[in-house]
């Protein structure tokens, strides 16, 4: 199971949690850590005080009472939103834990199995996992070849293929060995696995406010000083005023009418949601099988506008496909392919299969027994670009056939003294321009010809690179091919720019190059050799089947192993910044509306002649029914908008790939003037219903 689950706005395990959390959330030291509502909270328990004091004095007011609830309820209201989006986090994190079972390790001690608790291990000690058993803890795979199911971890049903070498050798603990063995090489810390690492940063035990979130919070507790000042010096005024219209003193404005007055002038709507917000971006990419290390990394993927998208498996398919073998001069067909299958029994690469599946298929050429050549295999590395073998015939001369991009060929042969004919230089150039992907094949000082691989663009993947390109996101396609491929499958993609024949140097000299031009990168990787990028790059995301040192250089882990998934990344993250803009300017907005509400209402004697209606009373346009209603009114209104605001806040505002003006604009329209309106048709409402 992974970490979906039903964590809905109406889950009820949910709701109740939240609604008991809220009142936890009382304590003083938590709430000062939201300084808006914490003002709140200290008008609140003022407000509570006058009451008390008018009970002990035989002079109840349900005016005081009123306020002091609604207060509180504001408060209350405020916790509830980030309790729920915590709570939902936290039942993601139970469902985590659930899967956590106490397992028992294979230890390898010397050349012994010697049975240890799975809680026992340390970096660095060898376990041996078989069919069926639970792999303990994290590690890599140092030996051995064998399908995993990780569904604990990511949901999916089917086993995956985890193996020594290349870019599939981490394992999650918790995860099961389905078939063969493997021997493992712990990595991790009892208590600093994987999943410990998911379950604290899913419940938001590691969260910490992101560098947007504090200066809005400073922005936001400047704006409730500035506001707390001028309501200190309002009884002043009303008391000059008073005494200049030669009305009693006693109308001066009360404590809580000024508490009321405070808390519906200040940001009260954003600062109760702005945690939530942040929270619920986390919980959004989790829905996504995405686990941030940092809400930082999130806001960073919202302002992201350059992406590195490898090819293989990204922009293609990633499975090319062998579909013909074209000889050099004076080679013949059968030839190359029984030195492009030799050069390929060791390949575990979906094209090193292909290859070696065409020459059974074309021209019945069976695996050879690998001992009997008495063969060596040479990998294929990012800096060679090429693969290949070393045997030895009958009479003893040992060969080297090497497949490869033409240039690590070239190279090759040039430092063999060898001859690299101009033909198959056309034929790579031909292959190329067509979007196929050449591998040469040669044997000492001769090239023996071509072998066509065929790469399938993905379907869809040209509008959504549209997509990114409206939103003012430039694309740069990473591979390994010919700078000729690498412009077909540009072209036939739709990406901005290509890097060709790229080295993990070259990647991470671009992610430079475009910081040091004062643009946010962001890539996506999954072997070691993508580690420094992934490290670079602002925004870094690791598949969770590559390398330990990839899952540990980026900030984002995908668990999918999905590299489409940073488009995606991008999306969450520009809603999350959409929706923090979007709702504080709807507060805002509010703010202003409820001038209208509250001002009028407490001003509307200064300076009254006989019907008791001074000049200010302009200002009561929306004809409220009584100063104590429009108070009232103003006050309920504050509280309840907050509670109808979570769900948006949780779900966050509907995201357009569109510029940054229209984005803008939109925004303008819908929450600025949204904002301003809902007040004076929410409070003329709720003075309608108090009146009644």
């Amino acid at each position: 199971m992974s970490t979906k689950q039903n964590t809905s706005l109406f889950n009820r395990n949910i709701l109740l949690l939240a609604v008991k959390d809220s009142v936890i959330k009382l304590n003083p030291v938590l709430l000062i850590k939201n300084p808006v509502i914490f003002i709140v909270a200290i008008g609140s328990l003022l407000t509570t005080i006058v009451v008390f004091a008018g009970i002990f004095q035989g002079n109840l007011s349900s005016f005081n009472l009123q306020i002091a609830i609604w207060l509180w309820f504001t408060v209350l209201f405020a916790n509830f939103s980030e309790a729920i989006a915590e709570g939902r986090g936290k039942a993601q994190a139970d469902n985590l834990r659930k899967n956590r079972t106490q397992t028992i390790a294979r230890k390898i001690v010397g050349k012994q199995e010697v049975p240890v608790i799975a809680t026992e291990l340390r970096k660095g000690d060898k376990v041996l996992c078989k069919a069926g058993e639970a792999i303990p803890s994290d590690g890599e795979v140092i030996e051995g070849i064998a399908s995993v199911d990780e569904s604990a971890i990511t949901g999916e049903s089917a086993p995956v293929i985890r193996e020594s070498g290349g870019d599939r050798s981490a394992v999650t603990g918790g995860t099961k060995v389905i078939s063969d063995w493997i021997l493992i090489n712990i990595i991790a810390e009892p208590g600093n696995t994987f999943i410990d690492r998911m379950i604290a940063l899913v419940e938001g035990a590691k969260r910490h406010k992101t560098p947007n979130e504090i200066a809005l919070s400073i922005l936001l507790s400047g704006l409730s000083i500035i506001f707390l000042l001028v309501v200190v010096t309002l009884p002043a005024y009303f008391g000059y005023s008073l005494k200049a219209s030669g009305l009693p003193m006693s109308q001066n404005l009360t404590i809580p009418i000024l508490i009321a007055l405070l808390v519906c002038l200040i940001p009260t709507t954003i600062g109760a949601l702005l945690s939530a917000i942040g929270i619920s971006g986390m919980d959004r990419l989790i829905q996504r099988n995405v686990i941030a290390t940092s809400g930082r990394a999130i806001e960073a993927a919202g302002d992201v506008d350059v992406l590195l998208l490898d090819k293989t498996g990204t922009i293609t398919l990633g499975n090319r496909m062998a579909t013909d073998f074209i000889p050099a001069e004076g080679v013949t067909i059968e030839e190359l392919a029984h030195e492009a299958q030799l050069s390929s029994l060791s390949d575990e690469t979906p094209e090193g299969r292909s290859i070696v599946i065409l020459a059974k298929e074309k021209f019945k050429i069976r695996g050879r027994e690998v001992l009997r050549l008495n063969a060596t295999f040479i990998p294929f590395t990012a800096q060679s670009r090429m693969s290949g073998v070393d045997y030895k015939t009958n009479d003893g001369i040992i060969h080297h056939v090497r497949k490869g991009s033409s240039e690590a060929i070239r190279t090759f042969i040039q430092n063999n003294n060898g001859f690299y004919p101009q033909e198959i230089q056309n034929i790579v150039s031909g292959l190329a321009r067509q979007g196929a992907t050449p591998l040469v094949v040669a044997e000492d000082k001769k090239v023996l010809g071509v072998i066509h691989l065929k790469d399938i663009v993905k379907g869809g993947i040209k509008q959504r690179f549209s997509e990114l390109r409206k939103m003012g996101i430039k694309t740069v396609m990473i591979t390994g091919d010919n700078p000729l491929t690498a412009a077909a499958i540009a072209a036939e993609a739709g990406v901005d720019d290509f890097m060709a024949e790229a080295t993990p140097e070259d990647k991470l000299r671009r992610i430079r190059e475009e910081q040091a031009n004062g643009h946010l990168v962001g890539m996506i990787g999954d072997g070691t050799n993508d580690a420094p990028a992934l490290a670079q790059a602002d925004i870094g995301i690791a598949m969770n089947s590559g390398t330990q040192a990839a899952r540990e250089a980026g900030n984002m882990v995908d668990l999918d192993s999905n590299p489409t998934k940073l488009i995606e990344v991008v999306g969450v993250g520009k809603q999350l910044l959409m929706t923090r803009g979007s709702l504080t300017t709807f507060s805002i907005a509010n703010d202003v509306a409820k001038y209208f509400a509250i001002i009028p209402a407490i001003a509307i004697s200064l300076y009254s002649g006989t019907n008791g209606i001074g000049p200010l009373s302009v200002l009561n346009i929306m004809h409220l029914g009584s100063p104590q209603s429009a108070i009232l009114s103003a006050v309920i209104f504050n509280a309840i908008i907050i509670i109808l605001l979570v769900p948006l806040a949780l779900k966050g505002v509907r995201y357009r790939p569109v510029s940054a003006t229209v984005s803008l604009t939109r925004n303008l329209l819908v929450f600025g003037l949204g904002g301003i309106l809902a007040p004076f048709i929410g409070i003329k409402l709720i003075d309608i219903i108090i009146n009644l």
